[in-house]
């Protein structure tokens, strides 16, 4: 994982920092998420949730003097919709739970559509926005980013894709490296040192591949085999099957893919005589709470990288309380930004949304764990590691609970 680059500062400043890191826990606010990494360049692939109806021109949340805007798909259809509906109760979920702050959020459509979301974002800054939240897809980040960095003006937005981000362009998503570097980091403490690989022949593939190569060259590894395999079951056998041959040299063979086929890689991989209790598979965050990867029998055992479920579920009893239906998980992402900018409001003063605040090194904790901000714009976290089993996922790695000066 790249070093992030520490901010020079004062013995008062760094205390300072320490204190509204402690806060931001103590009040149980800040980043949230899930390593739902398969929507990755596109909306095909989120929760959906009952919708609400679009807002108004000009909907505002909250009645606080700092403005920060708020933009997220929500007129756009099916899931993408869904997605920006639950964002949107969320956000007002956390102002409520933050006990009213100073913030006024300027909600803006932008239809998961990137000319939407740059006219967007020019309203928002235009009418006052000091920060902007959203929005969610890769190609509508870049041009939000492009309106906002003329004006000297912060985004926080929601892709999951690192292409986008950048210095004053911060990813508050879960990031798929981050899944393969805790899960690599974990397997190499246990004295796992060959592997192979079956990654799916896709954006998300493409992202984890290169990610795991170089997870595994930094941990002292050998990468033994690596086959790629399309989304199509009659397809696959060939790939999986190159795999299980090489799977005599492999102490960990990784496959970051979901339960949509995962259980067909496996069933290929047990019928060319793998034994997946004696060679150890590892997932990424795909495998979170799936009830297809929970009930295979082939991977009870295996291991993925996912933060502490514990905090997403107590959220989404509140949400349920609130809104009668379920958040999907991407609504963590705009509860937590509104937490945070609510907090840096109430604690950091005129600089609140300045690079090396937003950028803190011992970071902040939220409802999914720790994390923090590269001044490059990506994100790192404190992800637990998980072990399949038949009742979900059970946690025998915990997450960080601060972070070291090299991260993890």
């Amino acid at each position: 994982m790249a070093a992030e680059t520490e901010v020079q500062e004062s013995t008062a400043k760094l205390s300072r920092r320490r204190s509204l890191t402690g806060l931001l826990a103590a009040a149980g606010f800040l980043l949230a998420s899930c390593s739902q990494n398969s929507n990755l360049f596109s909306s095909s692939s989120l929760s959906s949730t009952a919708p609400q109806s679009a807002p108004a021109p000009g909907a505002t949340l909250g009645t606080g003097e700092v403005k920060v805007g708020l933009i997220l798909p929500l007129s756009a259809g099916g899931n993408a919709g869904a997605a920006g509906q639950a964002m949107r109760n969320a956000s007002e979920m956390a102002l409520a739970e933050f006990n009213s702050p100073n913030v006024q959020l300027l909600l803006k459509d932008d239809a998961g559509n990137a000319d939407a979301a740059r006219q967007a974002a020019q309203q928002a800054i235009d009418e006052g926005a000091q920060i902007i939240l959203g929005p969610l897809f890769a190609q509508s980040v870049s041009a939000v980013g492009q309106v906002a960095r003329a004006r000297n003006i912060s985004i926080i937005a929601f892709s999951t894709d690192a292409n986008v981000a950048s210095r004053g362009v911060y990813l508050l998503s879960f990031l798929p490296e981050s899944d393969v570097d805790r899960i690599v980091q974990y397997a190499a403490s246990t004295g796992k040192r060959a592997y192979a690989a079956l990654v799916p022949d896709n954006a998300y593939g493409t992202v984890v591949e290169a990610a795991f190569k170089q997870e595994v060259s930094r941990r002292g590894g050998q990468l033994v085999a690596l086959e790629r395999y399309p989304h199509d079951k009659a397809a696959l056998t060939g790939p999986v099957k190159s795999i299980a041959q090489a799977a005599t040299r492999a102490d960990a063979i990784f496959i970051p893919d979901s339960g949509d086929i995962l259980p067909d890689v496996v069933q290929v991989l047990t019928a060319s005589g793998v034994n997946t209790k004696k060679v150890q598979l590892l997932g990424t965050g795909l495998w979170e709470d799936d009830p297809r990867i929970n009930a295979n029998a082939a991977l009870d055992g295996a291991w993925y990288a996912a933060p502490d479920p514990a905090g997403y579920r107590a959220f989404a009893a509140r949400y349920r309380g609130r809104y009668q239906h379920e958040p999907g998980r991407t609504a963590t992402l705009a509860y937590d930004a509104v937490a945070l900018v609510a907090a840096l409001v109430k604690t950091q003063g005129p600089q609140r949304f300045a690079p090396e605040v937003l950028t803190n090194p011992s970071g902040f904790s939220g409802i999914n764990g720790l994390f923090r901000f590269r001044s490059d714009g990506t994100n790192e976290r404190g992800l637990a590691v998980l072990r399949v089993t038949p009742s979900g996922g059970q946690i025998i790695s915990p997450a960080l609970h601060s972070f070291g000066t090299s991260g993890i």
